[in-house]
């Protein structure tokens, strides 16, 4: 039950446990959060199986929550990722008779594996039905099936994560005394730092006392590589903080310190890397994909050099352009993001080169790249990214500035903004910003203007405040707000300025005039007060590393105005942390 609360930020439209003999299943629609089992309602167990959804096959309902059982009650399956032959196979099993509780996908898995079982009682057997079972599977799946009789839990993957847990060694025996299977590591973290990272294709057979991992393909075992995580389980805690969100913006200051001290010898490497490509491509989803636009920007002022973008469930449809001597730059916070891993598949087809810039070491990306440059954030448990965001700046200013010659300069800004957010995150202004958050509370609409690199930290802001407070908020660069935009402003429509003392200055501050003389509302994010503002939030002059510093007010005002309008900021509605679908 811990471990999913712990895990809720991936999906909280249900949850559902099964364990111990039986199964005993539980599984209800809602949030775990809170949640706790009644005395009597469970009793210790030797294993169990758990899962919190987001929705994707059927509605949010009991019935559709994780886990499924087959017709016999004694065989417990959940799943991440999407079944693209659940159809096809659903049919089948129906007509063979088997009678199904939900409209999910799915269920078609436990099933599949009840017919597979029949005349099956021994480990080896079961093993081999769910290694078939996950072959008949299309698509990208995380599968874990769950028998009570066999006194085992097996799981496969391809595309959706999967990462096994293992535990502290018995004195006596010298073997691990517990096993974990989840699909991220906080789920176990306050119980191991030794973990082993599955690949696609492989998987992990956990039964009393032994752990084996095998090909999917091949059913052949393979050898675990167990790996140490440095992160300390009290990172993925809430602390004295009331949100995961404020927390995780709090934390910046600390995380590009650490960021402006990164290892040169691991800038090098892909700064190399870069230098030799003949056309260097970056892709993301979502915030990081600001970053990656961001660093377009980074690119062409401090390295002279031309660099291109695509948001990640775009880029497929540009492969056409890949050759052996294209570098990808792919951008994921966890690592997982499907749009970005199709991205990073594609330019493999093409045998080009990848670097990715994550946060999560062994994460699939990692084992897809060429070179990695890790966050080295800790756990960022909110939906909304805010301190991966930050991080991927700080790594692309460092490369840009690198490619430059000036990888020191690099390193200073990063440090510098790093004092910068830590001005910003003083009690004084934090409390103006709330402040501002009671007054906008209530808008329908609220716009950001940006021009040059603050351009994506105007979408960024954008994002932050509809994704997490539901106003209706765009993102848009200055000048374009002639050619359509400034329809949209009415009297006392909120505009949040980015106005870096940069070339941008003088356009930015004539954009925000044009809004005010429309009646616009204007909230100023500069190193300095201007007439034109009728808010001014101070950020200190940070020179290149401004997208850094300028993006914090607008992720604590959109924290704000979640608080002040009784939103959940760590999980707002229809979204999830990592996107492991299509």
């Amino acid at each position: 039950m811990e471990a999913l609360k712990r895990l809720e930020y991936r999906g909280y439209d249900s949850w559902g446990v099964a364990f111990g003999e039986g199964p005993n299943l539980v599984k209800k629609s809602g949030r775990i959060s809170g949640v706790s089992f009644a005395d009597g309602e469970v009793a210790p167990a030797f294993a169990g199986l758990g899962h919190t959804r987001w929705a994707t096959h059927g509605g949010v309902t009991d019935a559709n929550a994780h886990p499924h059982l087959d017709c016999t009650g004694k065989i417990a399956v959940v799943h991440n990722g999407i079944i693209e032959n659940w159809e096809e196979l659903r049919r089948g099993l129906e007509e063979r008779g088997h009678t199904f509780r939900s409209e999910t996908d799915t269920e078609v898995v436990s099933h599949l594996v009840e017919e597979g079982m029949e005349g099956v009682a021994d480990l080896a057997g079961f093993v081999e039905v769910v290694r078939r079972v996950f072959n008949q599977l299309e698509g990208l799946n995380a599968i874990v099936v769950y028998s009570p009789q066999i006194r085992a839990i097996i799981g496969f993957r391809n595309g959706s994560p999967m990462v096994v847990g293992v535990g502290p060694l018995d004195s006596r025996s010298g073997s691990p005394r517990e096993y974990f299977l989840a699909s991220d590591i906080p789920a176990f973290l306050p119980y191991t730092d030794r973990v082993i990272f599955l690949n696609d294709g492989e998987g992990a057979i956990l039964s009393e006392g032994e752990l084996k991992l095998i090909d999917a393909a091949t059913g052949q075992e393979k050898l675990p590589q167990i790996e140490k995580i440095e992160w300390a389980a009290e990172e993925a805690e809430l602390g004295e903080h009331p949100h995961y969100l404020i927390k995780e913006i709090s934390e910046q200051p600390q995380v590009l310190a650490r960021l402006a001290e990164y290892p040169e010898k691991d800038l090098k490497e892909v700064i190399s890397l870069i230098k030799k490509s003949f056309g260097t491509y970056f892709t993301a989803c979502g915030t990081a994909a600001h970053s990656g636009l961001a660093a377009t920007y980074l690119f062409a002022d401090l390295a002279h050099r031309h660099v291109n973008f695509a948001v990640g469930s775009e880029f497929y449809f540009l492969e056409s352009f890949l050759t052996p001597k294209s570098l990808l730059i792919c951008a994921s916070q966890s690592g997982e993001t499907m749009d970005t891993m199709e991205a990073a598949r594609a330019a493999k087809k093409h045998h080009a080169k990848i670097v990715a810039l994550t946060n999560v070491r062994g994460s699939s990306l990692t084992r897809l790249a060429d070179d990695t440059l890790l966050l080295n954030c800790g756990p960022e448990k909110a939906v909304l990214a805010t301190k991966s965001y930050t991080a991927k700046l700080a790594l692309f200013l460092m490369l840009a500035a690198g490619i430059g010659g000036k990888l020191e300069e690099g390193r200073q800004g990063v440090a510098k903004a790093a004092r910068g957010v830590k001005e910003i995150l003083d009690d004084k202004n934090v409390a103006k910003i709330r402040e501002l958050a009671k007054r906008l509370k209530d808008v329908d609409h609220l716009y950001a203007i940006g021009r040059g690199v603050n351009y994506p930290t105007a979408l960024e802001a954008a994002l932050k405040i509809k994704e997490v407070s539901y106003i209706h908020a765009e993102g848009f660069a200055g000048g374009e707000l002639k050619h359509g935009v400034i329809a949209l402003i009415e009297e006392g429509t909120p505009c949040l300025i980015f106005a870096a003392r940069d070339k941008t200055e003088s356009s930015i501050l004539s954009n925000a005039k044009e809004l005010k003389s429309r009646g616009g509302f204007i909230i100023g994010v500069s190193p300095e007060d201007n007439e034109v503002f009728d808010i001014w939030l101070k950020v200190p002059d940070v020179g290149p590393a401004s997208p850094i510093v300028n993006v914090v007010p607008a992720q604590l005002l959109a924290y704000y105005l979640a608080v002040e309008r009784g939103l959940d900021p760590d999980k707002p509605r229809n979204l999830a942390k990592s996107v492991t679908v299509k």
